[in-house]
């Protein structure tokens, strides 16, 4: 099997095992007598509970989703880490990818892969099941990295070229304001970033590449390009604004693949 499929194939058996497990936030002081025994973790999160040592996450979209992220790329490190033949590396907060997969068991060459979160949209009435997310997944930075993908940016492992393939790894979650976790069925989607793309950008005033928004679409990989070729034709001939920071930022990089 070609890398590509073998990759999607693994990460999606890995991601089918995956169990939310964030329970709250952990506060030392609380009410409990020392030393505190359980007979299992079910015992100990109600005791911690009790005892007040558990504050409930924040609802915050942006803030909970760095948890939930954080929390998937250790479950993904771990699969990756005990399979043969496969290496990783774990990305900085604010870089891409969020996993940088090698190795001999998925072929040739590295392997992006991104965390993305999603609250499901508020059903309108009780007992009606969400269909779209509260808001579009971003894909990808379209005016930087994105659209010059030879070069080197800053918070990357390498160029986007480089890459042999990119997957994202989708987080979709039901916000239950009454949990300290605060997340009820969180569900895991594996797709490429192409096959789940929209034509509209994610952010009115930022220069981000939007996801369809409909959930059933995007677990079936249904976005609006036939192929990965239609996509980046469209989005790499997109109009991006480019401010000022930007472009020197390009200057210095272009400046610098030029010497090399």
């Amino acid at each position: 099997m070609p890398a590509k499929p073998k990759l999607l194939k693994w990460l999606r058996a890995a991601c089918a095992e995956y169990g939310h497990d964030v329970a709250a936030l952990y506060r030392v002081r609380g009410t409990n007598a020392w030393p505190l025994t359980a007979g299992d973790s079910a015992e100990l999160a109600q005791k911690l509970r009790d005892g007040g040592h558990f504050l409930p996450l924040p609802k915050e979209p942006a803030a909970l989703a760095n948890i939930l992220e954080v929390a998937i790329v250790d479950f993904l490190l771990a699969e990756i880490d005990a399979t043969p033949g496969a290496r990783a590396s774990r990305g900085t907060e604010r870089g891409y990818p969020d996993v940088e997969i090698s190795g001999a068991c998925f072929g040739d060459g590295y392997h992006a892969i991104d965390v993305k979160i999603a609250m499901r949209k508020r059903a309108a009435r009780p007992g009606k099941t969400p269909a779209r997310t509260q808001s579009r997944i971003t894909l990808y930075t379209g005016n930087t990295y994105f659209l010059y993908p030879q070069l080197h940016w800053p918070g990357t492992f390498r160029p986007f070229a480089d890459y042999q393939s990119h997957v994202d790894v989708i987080g979709i979650y039901t916000l239950n304001e009454h949990s300290t976790s605060r997340v009820d069925d969180l569900e895991l989607i594996v797709q490429e970033p192409w096959a789940i793309a929209s034509r509209q950008r994610s952010s009115t005033t930022r220069e981000y590449i939007g996801a369809v928004m409909e959930i059933d679409r995007l677990r079936e990989g249904r976005g609006e390009f036939a192929n990965e070729d239609a996509f980046y034709k469209y989005w790499r001939a997109y109009k991006f604004k480019v401010g000022e920071a930007v472009k020197q930022q390009l200057q210095r990089l272009l400046k610098e693949q030029a010497s090399r």
